[in-house]
């Protein structure tokens, strides 16, 4: 597995379209928020296939990450804990102080794991359940 920082916002967009917009439902209003531009890429690769994404939204000492996926067939395998690991390391080589997201409520556990700490209501984006999560880095 390698996990690397992209400017190929085709694929990452091709992995999000197949995981957000086709598997979840997600509107491509909602998905496609024009700030994919301003943004850092992370994308994973299984040998020479795209197979996750993360984006990360940097303003100040924080960051958001988010748009975190992994194609269906290949999920279970731990991918998606390393690029929320690599996403960190990214952030912490910047000097950021915090990472925020916006967890599906399914996925609480999972970040939970990593070490963020959920806060605040649930809310609904895009139709599905969320909860606001941060980690102090």
């Amino acid at each position: 597995m390698k996990i690397e920082l992209t400017r190929d916002l085709d694929t990452c967009r091709a992995l999000r379209r197949q995981v957000f917009i086709q598997e979840q439902n997600v509107s491509e209003a909602e998905e496609w928020d024009g700030l994919d531009a301003t943004a850092l890429h992370l994308l994973a690769w299984d040998d020479a296939r795209p197979v996750g994404t993360a984006r990360l939204l940097i303003a100040g000492d924080s960051a958001k990450i988010g748009r975190v996926c992994v194609l269906r067939d290949m999920r279970g395998r731990g991918i998606g804990a390393q690029v929320m690991r690599a996403a960190i390391e990214v952030l912490r080589e910047r000097g950021l102080r915090r990472a925020k997201l916006a967890s599906q409520t399914h996925a609480l556990a999972f970040y939970e794991k990593l070490g963020f700490v959920a806060y605040g209501p649930e809310y609904p984006d895009a139709g599905i359940p969320h909860r606001d999560m941060v980690l102090e880095l």
